[in-house]
């Protein structure tokens, strides 16, 4: 793992009624608008959290969870 790659947890609310990231106790919450379905949620997921970390999508990846809400991703 590299020196600059953090590690999140972070718990995903589809179906929001607006696309925000919030931080509570160490946890990222990311609310998107977008459904679950085709992994088009996960790919909402990696730009709302692009842009709040104001890093490319391609230095975020999500490591574990991507069937679920509760995932594990890293920022490089």
């Amino acid at each position: 793992m590299k020196d600059s790659q953090k590690i999140f947890n972070i718990r995903v609310t589809p179906h929001a009624k607006q696309n925000k990231v919030v931080e509570n106790d160490g946890i990222l919450r990311v609310y998107t608008t977008v459904a679950p379905e085709n992994g088009h949620a996960n790919n909402a997921v990696v730009e709302l959290l692009a842009e709040y970390f104001d890093v490319p999508k391609s230095r975020i990846t999500i490591l574990k969870g991507l069937t679920g809400r509760n995932k594990v991703v890293t920022v490089d």
